[in-house]
């Protein structure tokens, strides 16, 4: 069966996203779109370079974001031009990205397939492109980040290698992030986590990379690979994504099987628990406020 993924928006996301996924052979066609036709053919020539060059055997095709429908997942990377000036706070974009989000999300109103949301404030922006396209399977890329972001922290401070860490960071793509420090193992036993230095580490990164190079790329186009892996039913496993969950839209861990994801939220300490509450309650705040920008 043919596999088909479809990306909306040619940035700098965008691009470093399809990238990932041509050189991953995970799909048979990538359908590319953008806010014009002129910016999407011309993502479309780049990698078709690049699709020959290494001899790829994905099928390329530019086309506007109404011609989409027929993938079987959509990642959506579009970002309107903005200055955050609060490094620490990613919904400082939602009043930019907003207008363009419930936009798209009107235009592909009845789409039945699985949408990655890539655009910051990211859980907003899930939320948001849900709640204007009626799709059932959006989900949010951001906690999978911040998750991975953790055990390279946990890792480097420890000289465990990353993959016998297993722990989750949940809640918001943000300040209000909850790392989960109870129930966070090296090899199945419990590790005592410096919470207060790898939040630090957590917060400091975005703007680290983004001073040096412009812009964090590689790190969501990695989340966005992994998540399609198992929204497409090609990997089973779990992750961190932004879903609704009880009335909030928020990061919990997603485990899949068979393509399918059921939210499994850890056992939380009394002081997670409530940092867990306190993001919900935050992003629902911030929510109320951007769905009354027209």
């Amino acid at each position: 069966m043919t596999t088909t993924i479809g990306i909306i928006g040619a940035g700098a996301i965008g691009q470093t996203v399809s990238n990932t996924i041509l050189a991953s052979g995970i799909a048979d066609q990538l359908l590319l779109a953008s806010r014009t036709l002129v910016q999407a053919q011309a993502l479309t020539d780049d990698l078709d370079d690049m699709r020959t060059s290494t001899g790829a055997f994905t099928t390329l095709l530019g086309c506007r974001p109404e011609d989409t429908t027929t993938a079987a997942a959509l990642v959506i990377a579009i970002r309107e031009r903005f200055t955050n000036t609060h490094q620490h706070d990613i919904r400082m974009g939602g009043a930019a990205n907003a207008r363009a989000i419930r936009d798209l999300g009107r235009r592909l109103r009845g789409y039945t397939g699985t949408v990655l949301i890539v655009t910051n404030p990211v859980d907003l922006m899930a939320r948001l492109f849900a709640e204007s396209s009626g799709c059932t399977r959006v989900y949010g890329i951001g906690s999978n980040l911040d998750t991975a972001r953790y055990r390279l922290a946990l890792s480097s401070l420890t000289g465990v290698p990353a993959d016998q860490i297993r722990g989750h960071v949940i809640g918001e793509h943000g300040d209000s992030a909850v790392i989960c420090a109870s129930t966070t193992t090296v090899n199945g036993r419990a590790l005592a986590v410096p919470v207060r230095e790898i939040r630090k580490t957590l917060a400091d990164r975005p703007g680290s990379i983004s001073s040096g190079v412009g812009r964090t790329r590689s790190g969501p186009a990695g989340a966005v690979l992994t998540t399609l892996r198992l929204v497409l039913g090609q990997a089973d496993g779990t992750t961190e994504l932004c879903t609704e969950w009880i009335g909030h839209w928020l990061g919990v861990p997603m485990t899949f099987t068979a393509g399918q994801g059921k939210p499994t939220l850890p056992v939380l300490d009394p002081t997670e628990a409530d940092r867990f509450t306190a993001s919900g309650n935050k992003l629902d705040t911030a929510y109320q406020a951007l769905a009354t920008i027209q």
